[in-house]
C-alpha cells in the first residue's frame, strides 16, 4: 500500500464515487416537478438523465486516451470543478435545451471521477489488498442509492431547481482533494514516452481476462437497470404501489448491497474473486426469475433483498477483478473502457428490455433478464481458472 495513503484518503475516494453516482439519481424524484416550469413533457425531462449517461459513456473513452499519461490529481481536480460549476449553472437555467447541454458537459466530470476512484485504488492496493477498498467504494454507491433521491426530494421543496446546488459541494471538496489527497501515480509511468493512449487499452482487450471482465461490467449494470426500471411497474400493476412506495421498496436493495459488500473481502479470500462473481450473477438471476412467481408482497421484498446481495457481490467482484487483470501501464485506459461498458449496459438495458416488454409483456422481461444473469454465472464458472491473474495475487 502507498505509504502516504490512509483511511481518510479512502474516504475521499468514497465521496468522489458518491458524487459521481449522485449525478443521475439526485434528480430522479424531481423530474415530474420539472415538466411545468421547463414547458416540456415527461419524455422531455427524461433527457436530463439520458444525456448524462450518453455523455459519460463518450467521455470515458476521451479521458481514457490520456488518463495514463497525466497525474491523477491533474485530471481529478478539473473533473470535480466541472461537476460543481455545471451544477451551479443549472440552478440558474430554465431552458431544457441549455440544461441538457450543461448536463452533457457535466458528464465529462462524472466520467473522470468514476474511473479515477477505482484507478487510485489500483495504484495504492495490490492483489487482495484491493478487496476491502473496492467493497467500501461499492458501499458508498449503495448508501447514495438510498440517500441521494431523498436528498434530491428534500432539496426540491423550495423549488425544482434547488437540487442542482448539491453538485456545488464538489467545488470546496476539490480544494480538499488538492491539498490532502496524495498523488499515487508512479514516476516511471509518468515518463513513459511510447504510451499510445486509448489504443493501449484497446490492445489490452486481446487478453481474454480483460475483455471478459469488461463484459461483466456491462452485464452487471444491464441487470441493475432491469430491476430499477421495471420493478416499480410490477409493484404498481400487481400491488398498487405509488412511486414513493416503490422507491422505499427499492431502498431495500441498497441496504442489502451495504450489508453484503462489507463481507466481500472475506468471501473473496476464502473462495476467490471469480467464484464470488459467479455467486453474485447466479443470485441476481434467480431473484429476477422468482420475482414474478411469488404472489406475496413480503416475498417480493425478500427477492429485492436477495437481488441486492447478489448485485453487491457481482459489482464489487468485477471491479476488483478489472484492477487485478489490467497492467499498471494501461490500467487507466482499461478502467475507462470498463466505466464506458457499464454505462452502455445501463443505457441498453431499458431499451432492449423495453422492446421485450412491448412484444411479450412484463413477465418475459424478468424471465429473460434472470436467464441472462444465470447464463453469465455459468460462463464465468467455466472460465473461473482463466480469470485468475497470471501473477499469484489471490490467497485462495
Amino acid at each position: 500500500m502507498h505509504m502516504e495513503f490512509s483511511r481518510i484518503h479512502l474516504l475521499m475516494l468514497c465521496i468522489i464515487a458518491f458524487f459521481a453516482m449522485a449525478a443521475a439519481t439526485l434528480l430522479a424524484p424531481v423530474l415530474p416537478e420539472m415538466v411545468e416550469p421547463l414547458h416540456t413533457t415527461s419524455a422531455g425531462v427524461s433527457l436530463l438523465m439520458s444525456v448524462l449517461t450518453i455523455s459519460i459513456a463518450i467521455f470515458t473513452l476521451v479521458i481514457g486516451n490520456f488518463i495514463d499519461r497525466v497525474s491523477r490529481k491533474t485530471l481529478l481536480i478539473p473533473c470535480l470543478v466541472i461537476y460543481g460549476l455545471t451544477g451551479l449553472a443549472c440552478f440558474f437555467v430554465s431552458d431544457l435545451t441549455l440544461l441538457c447541454v450543461l448536463r452533457f458537459i457535466q458528464g465529462f466530470g462524472v466520467a473522470g471521477m468514476m474511473t479515477l476512484a477505482l484507478l487510485i485504488v489500483g495504484d495504492v492496493y495490490k492483489g487482495n489488498e484491493s478487496l476491502r477498498p473496492v467493497s467500501t467504494i461499492s458501499m458508498s454507491f449503495a448508501i447514495g442509492a438510498i440517500t441521494v433521491p431523498l436528498i434530491g426530494g428534500f432539496m426540491a421543496l423550495p423549488g425544482w431547481n434547488w437540487p442542482f446546488l448539491f453538485y456545488v459541494l464538489a467545488l470546496p471538496f476539490a480544494l480538499v482533494v488538492m491539498a490532502k489527497l496524495p498523488e499515487t501515480r508512479t514516476k516511471n509511468l509518468q515518463e513513459d514516452p511510447i504510451h499510445r493512449g486509448i489504443m493501449s487499452a484497446f490492445a489490452s482487450l486481446k487478453d481474454l481476462r480483460v475483455a471478459y471482465t469488461i463484459f461483466l461490467g456491462f452485464s452487471v449494470y444491464f441487470l441493475l437497470f432491469a430491476l430499477a426500471i421495471w420493478v416499480p411497474f410490477m409493484l404498481k400493476d400487481t400491488f398498487g404501489f405509488t412511486a414513493s412506495e416503490s422507491g422505499m421498496a427499492l431502498a431495500l436493495e441498497g441496504i442489502a448491497v451495504i450489508a453484503m459488500a462489507s463481507r466481500m473481502g472475506e468471501l473473496a479470500r476464502r473462495y476467490s474473486v471469480p467464484r464470488v462473481i459467479v455467486a453474485g450473477f447466479a443470485v441476481v438471476g434467480i431473484s429476477l426469475v422468482l420475482m414474478l412467481s411469488v404472489h406475496s408482497i413480503v416475498m417480493v421484498l425478500l427477492m429485492l433483498v436477495v437481488f441486492g446481495a447478489g448485485y453487491a457481490l457481482a459489482q464489487a467482484g468485477v471491479d476488483v477483478l478489472i484492477i487485478q487483470v489490467s497492467s499498471p501501464e494501461s490500467r487507466g485506459g482499461v478502467l475507462s473502457l470498463h466505466t464506458c461498458a457499464k454505462y452502455i449496459g445501463s443505457s441498453l438495458g431499458p431499451i432492449l428490455l423495453g422492446i421485450v416488454l412491448a412484444v411479450s409483456g412484463l413477465d418475459a422481461v424478468f424471465i429473460l433478464a434472470g436467464l441472462f444473469g444465470l447464463v453469465i454465472a455459468m460462463i464465468t464458472y467455466a472460465m473461473k481458472n482463466r480469470l485468475v491473474p497470471q501473477k499469484k495475487v489471490l490467497d485462495g
